[in-house]
């Protein structure tokens, strides 16, 4: 119901004419040379309404287990790949929410998941491990910080990440999804899906989580390069 709703706002929106559109657009898009030579960076910002509330996501097919056994901000728990920190801002109405508990997790360099695995969803079988996950409270400006690696990706999906915010007494907020700027320039061509290449790769318009994102809400900002690592940005709108 809440997608249905989100969408139907965007019809009011175009109905009332450009002035309201312009209010949520998105921010402006900014291309930096990377002096590293390994490639341009373009930084994309996502809505520049943060009160906007986030669409409502899946939590599946490959949620954590047991998350509040994994406070941490460094959630890379030796996996390898391009080093991404990413600085998650939480807000209730448009005011920073402190004291939220907010858990990520996404796949690796190969497109795998820890905790699941030796099934025809996931072939490789990592039931035993934890890599990726992680929980964190936010600050007083509603924000937490984490340490991981660019996501791979896996078919049928483009590159994302996965959040739950709950409430400092532990009450589910927001199941949402963060998607990744595309396009030449940009870290996921950087990346170009590590190994696996982009062949087979399904971008954010194709996507069934990200395709009706027609204000790019679940968009991060995103920049670096291959060198010195990736750095995400990213408001949520819990409620």
């Amino acid at each position: 119901m809440e997608r249905k709703k989100f969408l139907r706002s965007l019809l009011i929106g175009a109905m009332a004419g450009p002035a309201v559109l312009a209010a949520c657009s998105k921010d402006e898009e900014t291309t930096v040379t990377d002096p590293s030579g390994t490639g341009t960076v373009t930084s994309t910002g996502s809505s520049s309404s943060s009160c906007t509330v986030a669409p409502t996501e899946t939590e599946g097919p490959f949620p954590t287990k047991v998350a509040a056994s994994y406070s941490r901000s460094d959630i890379t728990d030796g996996r390898t790949g391009y080093k991404m920190t990413a600085k998650i801002t939480i807000n209730s109405s448009c005011v920073p929410l402190a004291g939220a508990i907010v858990d990520i997790w996404h796949c690796d360099a190969e497109g795998n998941y820890s905790e699941y695995g030796g099934s025809g969803m996931q072939s490789t079988n990592y039931q035993s491990v934890h890599f990726l996950r992680g929980r964190q409270v936010t600050d007083a400006n509603g924000i937490v910080n984490f340490t991981s690696i660019f996501p791979g990706w896996y078919s049928g999906r483009a590159t994302h990440i996965h959040v739950h915010v709950y409430s400092s007494n532990g009450n589910s907020l927001k199941v949402t999804q963060i998607a990744f700027p595309e396009g030449s320039g940009t870290a996921v061509a950087l990346v170009n899906g590590y190994k696996k290449g982009m062949t087979g790769y399904t971008y954010n318009a194709n996507d069934n989580v990200f395709s009706d994102d027609m204000l790019k809400i679940e968009v991060a900002t995103v920049s670096g390069s291959l060198t010195d690592g990736f750095a995400l940005e990213m408001k949520i709108n819990a409620a």
